[in-house]
């Protein structure tokens, strides 16, 4: 009843077109109960680059690209040596050692501005669709990100998406990073699904395969076209953006 009372509100507030009958048909009956999704599936972690340029001008995709590299080598490490931190916290020590590595000045509002940038990420351009179209399906929508609660919600308000959400759940919530076995648990935890049930949806290859690895169908939304991992598991599917995702979780072509 609530799904598509949901459903019914978005096609009248013109959010989604109206299904066909045999859309709503298909739609009564998606593959899977919930999907979960990682934070840059939705969201464009290359967005942070304008603020970055501005900040050292000339050097903004390298910094971005050692940034985020340190961001996950930290998660790695703290994981590995039982030393947690959030992931606010890592972000930001990966930003200092970004910036000594390059030898750059990072001033302390220069600090406090790229650290903001996380906050308010672009949404990629068909975040917003494939959320609407599989809330209105009846599917639910949670998130297995090792973002911290603050960093989750900020993004999802800035780019109004919070409604779009069941829970914006992170590993923080039981101090884990993927790709622990730990962290993908707690999906099924607070769905009280079993993993069959459940799709990932990983943005990196790393994440694809400990998420499969952990036992759950897994989809690889693969937006940079990069070469899966050679870790001995596929995920089930994969494509370049989302519209294969929902073909994938709403039986349709």
């Amino acid at each position: 009843m609530r799904s598509l009372f949901l459903a019914t509100f978005l096609i009248l507030a013109g959010l989604v077109a109206p299904m066909t009958p045999l859309q709503a048909q298909e739609a009564q009956n998606p593959r899977f109960k919930a999907v979960a999704f990682d934070y840059f599936v939705l969201f464009d972690a290359n967005s942070i680059l304008p603020e970055v340029e501005k900040a050292f001008p000339g050097k903004g995709a390298d910094f971005v690209k050692l940034w985020r590299s340190k961001q996950f080598e930290y998660c790695f490490l703290r994981s590995l040596t039982g030393r947690h931190e959030d992931f606010f916290k890592v972000t930001e020590d990966a930003l200092v050692y970004a910036a000594k590595a390059m030898k750059l000045d990072l001033q302390p509002e220069t600090r406090t501005r790229l650290m903001n940038a996380y906050l308010a990420l672009k949404p990629w351009p068909d975040a917003l669709d494939a959320l609407q179209k599989l809330k209105a399906a009846g599917v639910r929508i949670i998130t297995i990100a090792n973002f911290s609660p603050k960093m989750l919600q900020a993004n999802a308000k800035a780019a109004g998406l919070s409604d779009l959400f069941d829970e914006l759940l992170s590993t923080e919530t039981n101090a884990s990073f993927k790709p622990e076995p730990r962290a993908y648990e707690l999906g099924v935890k607070r769905l009280d699904l079993r993993k069959d049930e459940i799709l990932f949806a990983a943005f990196g290859g790393w994440d694809a395969y400990g998420a499969k690895s952990f036992g759950y169908p897994t989809y690889w939304v693969n937006r940079f076209n990069l070469p899966a991992e050679e870790l001995g598991l596929q995920p089930d599917k994969t494509s370049q953006d989302l519209a294969g995702l929902l073909a994938f979780v709403l039986g349709r072509p």
